[in-house]
């Protein structure tokens, strides 16, 4: 068998093994959208924000502890002492006492958790006020641009809104995460983490050699002069190249100015270069205004605010579930859509093939 008849079998397979998938993916589409639209009337789709109590949970750490650790006549002493110090507190609290409201957000290249991000942001601007506080502990390496400025738009309704918002950086915000991390009043960061990378780049291998030597043509057609500037199968382009380039820099540019607006103070000559600097360094060219990690931050503030923990938590059916784990559901709306079979496609050759411009 030569290496050619060899290739065509290993094509012809692996178009029937992908018919397959896409049938099956099809398949529970089709049935989970019958079960959708047979709940339709239902009020309430099981979705719900969660608020969890950081001052108990951070007190019940330390009695779990202390009752480990110490004699039980002195736990006890000590558990009637704290007793009556809270009950002592509580009748000074005001009932309008300032509250901080914690949101996680994980990022990814297309920023998935936006839509999770939306739904408690708009719960807290119906309850929060300007005497309180959110805090976002961010991680995130960047990816999409639309993706990550929507997630920026979002963190930018609570600035707006006049409610304080300070960003937590443990690990890493570069890039498109530092696109959202500037909108904050504060941006704090932990000695090592990884912040600025504000640059934007596109990459793309390209097979037309290879398709050539194999006598496979490759057509692409379009309408308007710069639909398509560079193609992974096509012959590209000095022009199309240039094109590219100049469509990466205006990218770049609304970047900086995006960031300038909210940090007008940083010399973005100096850090606009696509490079990335640890906490102490970031702290002395004005990318954060703190070394600190999100933990000591929080425990120094439960003295004399209300820690709670919110995140929003979509309802998902057992099949929706399933498939999710195998990255068939459209984690922005908690919903199979048509698309996400292609959208999975997508995803999985994108991440080594397809250029997209990243921040």
């Amino acid at each position: 068998m030569t290496l050619m008849q060899a290739l065509i079998e290993y094509g012809l397979f692996a178009a029937k093994a992908l018919t397959l998938v896409l049938a099956i993916g099809l398949l529970a589409v089709m049935i989970l959208r019958v079960r959708q639209s047979s709940s339709s009337d239902e009020d309430d789709d099981g979705s719900r924000l969660e608020v969890v109590d950081l001052n108990h949970r951070y007190a019940q750490m330390a009695d779990r502890i202390k009752a480990a650790t110490l004699p039980p006549k002195v736990v006890k002493k000590d558990f009637k002492a704290e007793r009556k110090a809270e009950k002592a507190k509580a009748k000074l609290e005001q009932p309008d006492q300032r509250r901080l409201f914690v949101i996680d957000f994980h990022g990814d290249l297309m920023a998935t958790e936006v839509g999770a991000l939306r739904e408690v942001i708009s719960g807290l601007l119906m309850t929060a006020s300007s005497e309180d506080e959110v805090l976002v502990r961010l991680d995130n390496a960047g990816g999409a641009v639309h993706e990550h400025g929507l997630a920026a738009s979002q963190l930018l309704r609570l600035r707006t809104a006049g409610i304080p918002l300070t960003i937590a950086v443990d690990k890493v915000a570069a890039s498109g995460g530092y696109l959202m991390a500037c909108v904050a009043n504060r941006i704090i960061a932990a000695p090592f983490a990884v912040v600025g990378s504000i640059g934007v780049l596109a990459e793309m291998p390209n097979f037309h050699r290879l398709l050539q030597q194999k006598g496979v043509d490759f057509e692409l057609h379009t309408a308007g002069e710069h639909k398509r500037t560079l193609t992974l199968f096509g012959e590209n382009t000095d022009e199309g190249r240039a094109k590219l380039r100049e469509q990466l820099e205006e990218t770049h540019g609304q970047f900086k100015s995006f960031i300038a607006a909210y940090r007008p103070d940083l010399d973005l000559s100096k850090v606009a270069t696509g490079e990335y600097w640890h906490g102490e360094q970031a702290l002395s060219l004005g990318l954060v205004d703190g070394v600190q990690t999100s933990d000591d931050y929080l425990l120094s503030a439960r003295q004399e605010a209300s820690l709670y923990k919110v995140r929003y938590r979509a309802h998902k059916r057992p099949l929706e579930r399933l498939l999710g784990s195998v990255g068939l559901e459209d984690s922005r709306a908690g919903v199979l859509s048509l698309g996400s079979l292609a959208a999975l496609i997508g995803r999985r050759i994108g991440r080594w093939m397809l250029a997209r411009d990243n921040v």
